[in-house]
């Protein structure tokens, strides 16, 4: 009975964790639903968004272009940045490519084909302030990412600084779940699983970590996310959805040795109930598992 008490508690805790992004959903902003990452970058941008604002209104448009497009100014921050479009689609400024500047750029697109300056220009029509998602190169990772730009209208001037959003891919997991792998069996389950539950580690980054499960125990063994739930009984788990995942996740293992599971989770990135697909691998009496998530 007491172990049954424990078996109910476990998933009620864990259940909580994954539906606390969609709990009070209308009382809270958008900016309270950003994951720890996700919430960091967003700071940073809004900053430097709140610093360009003040500088046109008190400069005017002709020195804060220049500002914006000089590489070595305070407009420039690492991966973060100034541009400057009008509401006509005329690039003022883009202060890492200062070669888009000087142009009309409306119909520009980005890594995915998404004509994102339009899209902006719509969004600016019916609201002075909001954000905008696309694909852009991330000239500090030289990596196609995912990127929000913030924007705020002020006259017939929008201005945008973005952040990157952090979104592992299948070959991210791949990698990763090949690393676990390689590093329990080198040294063993004590250390692996103190490694994997490390937030600090090699294996948790992003929005990716390692987790670890007993196949005949259903217990956390490691789960670099909630590293407080290790030990716990998991076996009886489902998602937001309603599917039982762990135990997918053991039935595979047992009878393929590998193989991949989708099912909806919370992203520690950014804080979403997102789709997951888990890569899994069993060694001896434990699998392992790395996943990414799509929208």
């Amino acid at each position: 009975m007491k172990r049954n008490r424990l078996g109910l508690l476990t998933l009620a805790v864990v259940s909580a964790l994954i539906a606390a992004p969609l709990a009070n959903a209308a009382e809270v902003t958008e900016a309270q639903h950003l994951g720890t990452i996700e919430r960091s970058e967003a700071k940073r941008a809004t900053a430097l968004l709140d610093s360009a604002v003040s500088y046109l209104q008190k400069n005017g448009p002709e020195k804060s272009f220049a500002a914006f497009n000089d590489h070595k100014g305070p407009f420039i921050d690492g991966p973060y940045y100034v541009f400057a479009v009008g509401t006509d689609g005329f690039m003022h400024a883009d202060g890492a490519a200062p070669a888009l500047a000087g142009k009309n750029q409306a119909q520009l697109r980005d890594a995915a084909g998404k004509p994102f300056i339009q899209d902006l220009l719509e969004l600016a029509q019916k609201s002075p302030t909001g954000t905008v998602e696309y694909r852009w190169l991330n000239r500090t990772t030289n990596h196609l990412e995912n990127k929000v730009s913030l924007y705020r209208k002020v006259g017939d001037t929008i201005l945008g600084v973005g952040y990157y959003t952090p979104r592992a891919t299948v070959e991210d997991a791949q990698n990763l779940l090949a690393k676990a792998v390689a590093y329990l069996k080198k040294w063993g389950g004590k250390t692996a699983f103190e490694a994997f539950n490390d937030p600090q580690g090699s294996f948790t980054h992003d929005d990716q970590y390692v987790f670890v499960i007993g196949i005949d125990d259903g217990e956390y063994r490691a789960t670099g996310a909630s590293p407080q739930l290790t030990g716990m009984n998991v076996r009886g788990l489902r998602d937001a959805a309603g599917k039982p995942l762990i135990e997918e996740m053991i039935n595979l293992a047992k009878e393929k040795g590998s193989g991949t599971v989708d099912y909806v989770w919370r992203n520690p990135a950014t804080n979403a109930v997102e789709a997951k697909h888990s890569l899994i691998q069993r060694e001896g009496d434990v699998l392992l598992g790395v996943g990414y998530y799509t929208k």
